[in-house]
């Protein structure tokens, strides 16, 4: 019985041998389980075993696209192509990697030859990107690469030191990089930047002039070279370099990154979301800031939605920036026409020479959806320049609380409740509505100089109206003013002879 039975054992021995299918579709399961290092593991086996399937060596393809092992890839693209000339995705990668690796006639080739076999295929849109790409003038776009690890790890470092703010560390290092290496046009452009930020805008443009000269169309450069000319409100130079960038198809994520980064900065916020979107389709996982900037351009290019999403995964990683999002303070579907939201309206009040000029500038700061991009900037907001009237003026706008210990400061809250008044009766703010806040922030500026108290906000702001629409129309009557404001006509009265002592007409 045992030696038969021995016997059936053995007859009922299966060898079993994987096959490439078998690894192929192991490796299928570990994708989707975001296992890559195991899918990687079982394409490969499924390669070798499998030499001759096209969509085993495509697949093994894409994975080592994503750790950028674009040689292999190709290999293994044109292998698959070899065996299969029809097979669309295979076209399609063909055209992908050889776009990474910066043979733009092939990848040109390839792409059009996807848009012949399937003009509707799921990589339709990004044949034709890599179309437009490919076509363009001779831009030498992308960074030279071509140096060692340790290069990297230092301008790595540098970077670093200028997100903390350590400017002046990071132009010792980056000098001292560029000085051993001039080719290296990566340090040029952050240290370009690290000037820029410490005031030094003629070294910066010097840098950025260099680089150009000597790396013509250097993305960065011009990118930087734009973001100087806006803050500097060079108009002229700021044109031709936008224009210059609006004809630029980058293909390269990192260059889709700085260049839609670069038009968000400067207030072209459809190009901007056109091209952080187009990252963001593509799985694109970036940092804090490539969301702050998609959800930025989202919600000024009219995608509020959108917009909100992007701030919530922007939270997720990043839970400093709440309370930052462009929409804070306002209403969900609020107007973005007002001047309020005008950065280069609010940058030009805060800029003026007048001082009542600059306070109702810090008042709209609070206002506009534009606060953190103003407040980021090196030279907007000046807070050693400012009188204490200005200080107090940008703690509101901040939304910071402070006690009002002395006198001026209940009778400067006071001002600011008025103000809060009329900014409600009178928003979203129009050009003609911004002539009213200009009298009304000489009134608080005057009156606190010579110790009004402001007392009764809701009067004194109904009395500042009356007082900016009379001057301009017969029509207007203290009445309606007073029932708009829901005080009494007398009240109204009151508060403009208090008031008119302070407009500048009436010095002695």
């Amino acid at each position: 019985m045992k030696k038969k039975h021995k016997q059936h054992a053995n007859e009922n021995i299966v060898s079993f041998i994987p096959t490439g299918e078998y690894y192929y579709q192991k490796a299928l399961v570990a994708l989707n389980r975001e296992h890559f290092e195991k899918a990687h593991k079982y394409l490969r086996r499924a390669a070798e075993l499998s030499p001759d399937d096209p969509l085993i060596l495509m697949q093994y393809a894409i994975v080592e696209m994503e750790v950028e092992k674009y040689d292999h890839a190709l290999e293994l693209l044109q292998s698959a192509h070899s065996l299969d000339p029809n097979e669309t995705e295979v076209v399609f990668f063909l055209a992908e990697v050889n776009a990474h690796l910066g043979f733009l006639s092939d990848a040109r080739k390839f792409a059009k030859k996807y848009i012949e076999l399937d003009m509707t295929g799921a990589y339709a849109e990004e044949a034709m990107e890599i179309i437009d790409f490919s076509e363009q003038e001779d831009w030498p776009l992308f960074e030279d690469d071509n140096f060692g690890s340790e290069i990297l790890i230092i301008q790595e470092k540098a970077r670093r030191m200028m997100e903390q703010g350590n400017f002046e560390q990071a132009i010792e290092v980056l000098e001292n990089l560029i000085e051993e290496n001039p080719d290296f046009w990566a340090a040029y452009n952050n240290l370009a930047l690290a000037y820029f930020y410490i005031g030094e805008v003629d070294q910066a443009k010097a840098l950025l002039h260099k680089v150009l000269e000597e790396n013509t169309g250097n993305l960065h450069a011009l990118c930087n070279l734009a973001v100087v000319h806006y803050y500097e409100k060079n108009e002229q130079e700021l044109s031709y370099l936008l224009n210059l960038l609006v004809k630029i198809q980058p293909y390269m994520l990192e260059h889709r990154y700085k260049l839609g980064a670069t038009f968000a900065l400067v207030g072209k916020y459809e190009e901007a979301y056109k091209w952080l979107r187009s990252l963001q389709k593509r799985g694109y996982e970036g940092d804090p800031g490539f969301y702050f900037w998609l959800s930025h351009s989202a919600y000024f290019s009219g995608h509020e939605n959108e917009a909100r999403n992007y701030w919530k995964q922007l939270i997720q990683i990043d839970p400093e920036k709440e309370g930052l999002e462009p929409w804070a303070g306002q209403k969900e579907g609020d107007s973005l026409d007002g001047m309020e939201h005008n950065r280069d309206f609010i940058v030009e009040k805060l800029e003026n020479a007048y001082r009542s000029e600059r306070m109702f500038g810090l008042f709209l700061l609070g206002k506009t959806a534009h606060k953190q991009e103003i407040i980021a900037h090196p030279e907007w907001v000046n807070v050693e320049t400012y009188s204490t009237m200005e200080k107090w003026l940008l703690a509101h706008a901040l939304g910071h609380e402070f006690e009002a210990s002395k006198l001026a400061e209940r009778s400067f809250l006071r001002a600011v409740e008025a103000t809060e008044v009329l900014y409600r009766k009178n928003h979203p703010l129009t050009i003609d509505g911004s002539f009213l806040f200009q009298m009304w922030f000489v009134l608080i500026e005057r009156g606190i100089d010579k110790g009004y108290a402001f007392k009764n906000p809701k009067a004194l702001a109904a009395a500042a109206d009356y007082m900016f629409q009379s001057s301009r129309s017969q029509g207007v009557t203290k009445k309606a003013l007073a029932e708009r404001y829901e005080i009494t006509t007398p009240t109204i009265t009151k508060y403009v002879n208090e008031l008119i002592q302070f407009l500048p007409l009436f010095d002695a």
